[in-house]
């Protein structure tokens, strides 16, 4: 999906507004839909399945769904990978400036490293040490919100877009 500004969009003409207009409006339906639905699933079950950077997530898995960076492989791995990075160094370093440094800048680099770079996902160091969450932050909301917010995006993808997502990357 093509994703300029609908202002933009709309001096190109009417058509390609209107086109732009209904992008827009379905990556907000879509990144609605998750957030509910996964916000839905922290009141019913009174567990933490929100993490503040999964709304940077949804904009790109809905607004740029063709984004390297918005892969399975990359939303969960990078969540996951960056979680762990966060929770090794606070419990390494303790809380405080260079222990939250360390532990992002190390996330970012790991995720180079496996090519799992999801960019909302680089707060995830600071949300930890932040938080000082225990290791069980790792599962919920880290792991299981980001499959959520995954298959989530798949189900969505498969009806709006015909299995127009995930993308594959090119070898």
């Amino acid at each position: 999906m093509t994703t300029s500004s609908a202002a933009s969009a709309g001096a190109n003409g009417g058509s390609t507004w209107r086109a732009q207009a209904g992008g827009i409006l379905l990556a907000g339906l879509g990144a609605f839909a998750a957030l509910a639905l996964v916000g839905m699933l922290a009141q019913e079950t009174s567990a933490p399945w929100i993490l503040g950077s999964f709304g940077a997530t949804c904009v790109l898995l809905f607004g740029f769904p063709s984004s390297p960076f918005s892969q399975p492989r990359n939303i969960i791995g990078g969540h996951v990978l960056t979680s762990l990075t966060g929770l090794i160094c606070l419990h390494l370093f303790g809380p405080g400036y260079l222990g939250m440094a360390i532990a992002a800048s190390a996330a970012l680099m790991l995720m180079m490293l496996t090519r799992t770079v999801h960019p909302p996902a680089g707060s995830n160091p600071v949300i930890i040490f932040a938080a000082q969450p225990g290791w069980s932050f790792l599962v919920l909301p880290t792991m299981a919100g980001a499959v959520a917010l995954v298959v989530i995006g798949w189900i969505y993808w498969s009806v709006v877009r015909r299995g127009a997502w995930p993308h594959r990357a090119p070898r």
